[in-house]
C-alpha cells in the first residue's frame, strides 16, 4: 500500500487526484475506488491499478 493525501476531488463528477508522499506523483481516483469518503487535504492509504488511461489509485482508505 501506498500514502498520500487528496489534492482535489470533486465529489458531484466522483473523481479527484491523490499525491503519493514518497515520491510526489500524481494519481487520478474514481469514486467507484474509494473505500471511504474522502475531502481535500485528507490522508489516505491506496494501491495503484493499470487502467485505460494510465495508473489509477484504487483501495482508498483513510488513515486515521
Amino acid at each position: 500500500m501506498k500514502e498520500g493525501k487528496i489534492k482535489f476531488f470533486n465529489e458531484s463528477r466522483g473523481f479527484g487526484f491523490i499525491i503519493d508522499s514518497s515520491d510526489e506523483q500524481e494519481y487520478f481516483v474514481h469514486v467507484s475506488d474509494l473505500v471511504d469518503k474522502v475531502k481535500e487535504d485528507d490522508k489516505v492509504v491506496f494501491s495503484l491499478k493499470e487502467k485505460r488511461k494510465g495508473l489509477n489509485a484504487v483501495n482508498v482508505r483513510l488513515i486515521n
